[in-house]
C-alpha cells in the first residue's frame, strides 16, 4: 500500500480540494485522483523527514498567538503604512538573523509564519551559517523584530520539533 500510494492522506486531501474547485463529474474524479497520485508520487520522492512533535500544546499556543495577535497587528500596521504613512517616511529593509534551529519542519514553519504575516518575508536562509535573510515592509526597530522571531517563533519551535 505504502509503495503505491505513499502519502494517502495527501492524495484525499488533494483529491477533494480538486472536486470542490471544479463541478462534480466522474471525469473531474478521475482527473482529480491521477494529480493527487502524481503529486503523492512526487512527495515521496523527495523524501520529507516525518516530524515528531514533542510538545504539541506548545504549537498550538504559538499558533494561536500568530493568529490572533501578530497578524492581525501587522495587518493594521501595514494598512496603516499604505495608507498613512508617506512613502519617503516608510523604510523597507532586508535583516539577518542567525538561526539555532535545524529541525527541517521547524524551518518550514517559521518560513510559512513569517511570510503569512504581513509586512515580512522569507528571502533565504543559509544552512551552512545558520542564518535566515527576511526583508521587512518598514523596518523601525530591527532588534525587537530580531528578538520576537528567536524568543517567540524559533524558541518554541525549537520546543515542539527538536
Amino acid at each position: 500500500m505504502s509503495i503505491v500510494l505513499p502519502y494517502p492522506l495527501l492524495t484525499v486531501a488533494l483529491t477533494v480540494m480538486w472536486m470542490s474547485l471544479n463541478s462534480f463529474s466522474f471525469g473531474h474524479l478521475v482527473l482529480g485522483l491521477a494529480i493527487a497520485w502524481v503529486a503523492s508520487a512526487a512527495m515521496a520522492a523527495l523524501r520529507p523527514e516525518k516530524p515528531r512533535i514533542r510538545r504539541p500544546l506548545a504549537l498550538i499556543r504559538l499558533l494561536a498567538s500568530v493568529i490572533f495577535r501578530d497578524i492581525v497587528l501587522s495587518n493594521i500596521a501595514v494598512a496603516r503604512i499604505i495608507l498613512g504613512v508617506p512613502r519617503h517616511a516608510r523604510r523597507p529593509g532586508f535583516m539577518t538573523i542567525p538561526l539555532e534551529m535545524t529541525s527541517q519542519t521547524g524551518l518550514a514553519l517559521l518560513a510559512v509564519l513569517l511570510t503569512g504575516t504581513p509586512g515580512t518575508s522569507w528571502l533565504e536562509y543559509n544552512s551552512n551559517e545558520g542564518t535566515l535573510l527576511i526583508h521587512v515592509l518598514d523596518l523601525d526597530d530591527e532588534e525587537a523584530l530580531r528578538d520576537l522571531i528567536k524568543n517567540r517563533y524559533e524558541r518554541t519551535l525549537m520546543e515542539v520539533f527538536e
